[in-house]
């Protein structure tokens, strides 16, 4: 399992970053991202001090830890000049919270965000299909979220994406240990977004090119 989307206790979850890299790692993780929650205010704070623990954890753990960012939140006008910001701090992996149906997300974010450098836009809700063409052309990664409330537009994500070419990738947002899951429930999840067989082991490889591309 590569899961390209966590939280520590930097943002809203509950793990410091070593456990939740550790709990990953029992889980049968190959792969971690902690991408905890920033803004304009603690992008400073978070982004070196995970930067730095990849690098001392990586030295000595099996799985590998990749220091991230969500852009959560953020008036969208300033999506590109934080994901320029938390890379030049150390970030080898930029994630922009999308608009998701289950929180107040601005209005604009999708599309601001596929218009930036980034790598993964998180659950991206109702996407316009505008937008979702533009990441394909950009090599921007959708998400399928495997998170409550995040995942009821997965099939709507999954089903626009294979119509437009776009790549897509499969993350956790884990918040807490019960949120890490299996390689089996991270397929069965696929399979609910209405992907076969073929395009879910498609996006796992995309999972593993990300990794190879940052790393």
């Amino acid at each position: 399992m590569i899961d390209l989307h966590t939280h520590s206790l930097f943002s809203d979850g509950v793990l410091l970053p070593t456990e939740l890299v550790r709990r990953a790692e029992y889980k049968g993780y190959r792969a971690i991202a902690i991408t905890d929650h920033v803004d304009q205010s603690n992008l400073d704070f978070v982004v070196p001090r995970i930067a730095e623990l990849a690098e001392s954890l990586n030295k000595v753990m099996g799985i590998k830890t990749i220091p991230g960012v969500e852009i959560t939140h953020v008036p969208p006008v300033y999506i590109a000049e934080l994901a320029i910001r938390a890379r030049s701090l150390g970030a080898k992996l930029v994630v922009v919270h999308g608009e998701t149906i289950v929180e107040p997300v601005p209005s604009g974010t999708d599309h601001y965000a596929v218009s930036a450098e980034i790598d993964i836009l998180a659950h991206p809700g109702l996407i316009d299909p505008n937008d979702v063409e533009i990441a394909a052309k950009r090599g921007i990664f959708l998400e399928i979220s495997a998170r409550k409330g995040h995942s009821l537009t997965n099939g709507h994500v999954a089903k626009l994406a294979l119509e437009m070419g776009a790549k897509l990738v499969l993350d956790t947002d884990a918040h807490e240990p019960s949120d890490l899951i299996t390689i089996e429930h991270a397929v069965a999840i696929a399979k609910g977004a209405g992907l076969d067989q073929d395009r879910i082991s498609m996006m796992f490889t995309n999972s593993e090119q990300i990794i190879q591309r940052v790393t």
